[in-house]
């Protein structure tokens, strides 16, 4: 089971092996869609919070580097968690797309290089 681990944190973005899990995954001839789920981790930065996990918020997609000419989307559900004390609604703040695109930031970077 770890091994798959290692493998995909060649291929996706570190941040997204580390703070999500893979639940499943569709393959087509053209097409590699990859599910995400984050991690039933509460944020660091409201440690002194008590907080419970209350689902998810909608599912975004994102475009990502294209693998064996197949275009890869990542499929990703961030959870939404609830203050015990105030009811308030937290959500980490994930910097998934890159502004102004529907890709990841690395796959920009590596597009807007490629074309210098």
């Amino acid at each position: 089971m770890e091994s798959y681990i290692e493998l995909l944190k060649l291929i996706l973005p570190e941040f997204l092996i580390e703070n999500f899990n893979l639940t499943s995954f569709k393959n087509s001839e053209e097409n590699l869609h990859l599910y995400f789920e984050e991690k039933a981790t509460a944020p660091k930065e409201f440690a002194s919070i008590e907080l419970v996990s209350k689902g998810f918020l909608d599912e975004i997609t994102i475009q990502d580097f294209p693998l064996r000419g197949k275009f890869v989307y990542l499929h990703i559900k961030r959870r939404r968690w609830t203050n015990k004390t105030t009811q308030e609604i937290i959500k980490r703040d994930w910097t998934l797309v890159a502004k102004g695109t529907r890709m990841t930031h690395e796959f920009a970077a590596f597009l807007k290089e490629i074309n210098r």
